[in-house]
């Protein structure tokens, strides 16, 4: 072995018994952070959500407008958002917006969970943040979204254990990336999280998650808006009423609203009818909508 070929940071083969140190492995992206990049742009369009107006508008601002018109921030003399953070309850559009967005634009985009930075062995998390960044460098315009960031960028206390000092470095390199890249790479960060009362504060500043869009439980006019965007795909009868549902007291998140079209075709479809009617509608809300409601005290 060619000990000229041992740099710091490069990958080695070991022995499967002893451990020896056999070869110096070619210094190629990891293969799991290639995989992150999807070849096929999302299909989802902002059309297909219903509601989230101002969301809407506020992840465009800040994200697409960048990206495909980029000489109007010039010519204001400002710097468009670095990062987005996108919080809310679960299930209320957050990732369904991400692919939105990248759908609207000719950004590659790479989705990877904050989840799958924590590795088995010391100091891989952190070189995955590294090869994600590149790999988003190499093939920008990109956009990188991260989902339940959470995972990895909660609130920072005196570690005690391996593990919890991992993710804290795993969280130093995220920051570490966020302030190396300007914004002539064009790279785009979107964070979602369920609580971001959670986040660390350094994360949180601004020059690194410069906009924050809070995702809330749709309210009367929002779920009116969801049951429309999702009914309009199915065969109703002319008996169906969506306004019966949309005044129900229950907290349901877009995704509930979802399940409840969808569970209420699924009982059309096993009694052999090719419309829905109110009463599928009534079973699927009753099966969906069983959880109890203390579920959501945390995003209130």
């Amino acid at each position: 072995l060619d000990r000229e070929l041992l740099k710091p940071g490069c990958s080695v083969a070991l022995h499967k018994y002893s451990n020896a140190l056999v070869d110096v492995l070619p210094p190629e992206a990891d293969s799991t952070i290639q995989m992150l990049r999807a070849d096929e742009k999302p299909d989802v369009s902002y059309a297909d959500i219903g509601g989230l107006d101002m969301q809407k508008q506020e992840v465009r601002e800040a994200v697409e407008l960048p990206l495909t018109h980029g000489e109007l921030y010039q010519q204001i003399g400002i710097d468009p958002p670095r990062g987005v953070l996108m919080y809310g309850p679960p299930g209320c559009g957050k990732t369904m917006l991400a692919k939105a967005v990248a759908a609207h634009t000719t950004a590659s985009f790479i989705r990877v969970v904050g989840s799958e930075f924590v590795q088995k062995y010391l100091g891989e998390g952190p070189r995955m943040v590294r090869d994600v960044f590149r790999l988003a460098k190499e093939n920008s315009p990109s956009i990188i979204f991260i989902d339940e960031i959470d995972a990895i960028a909660t609130k920072r206390f005196d570690a005690q254990t391996g593990a919890d000092r991992e993710v804290q470095r795993i969280l130093l390199e995220l920051l570490n990336q966020m302030d190396g890249f300007d914004q002539s790479t064009n790279v785009k960060v979107i964070m979602a999280t369920n609580r971001q009362d959670t986040l660390d504060p350094a994360l949180l500043r601004p020059g690194r998650l410069d906009r924050k869009i809070e995702f809330p439980m749709p309210d009367r006019r929002q779920k009116r808006l969801i049951f429309s965007t999702i009914t309009a795909k199915m065969n109703l009868s002319d008996e169906v009423d969506m306004e019966d549902f949309v005044a129900r007291p229950d907290k349901v998140s877009g995704a509930d609203i979802n399940a409840i079209c969808q569970e209420a075709g699924m009982h059309a479809v096993r009694e052999n009818r090719y419309v829905v009617l109110t009463k599928d509608f009534d079973k699927a809300y009753k099966s969906v909508i069983k959880k109890d409601q203390n579920d959501f005290e945390f995003y209130k």
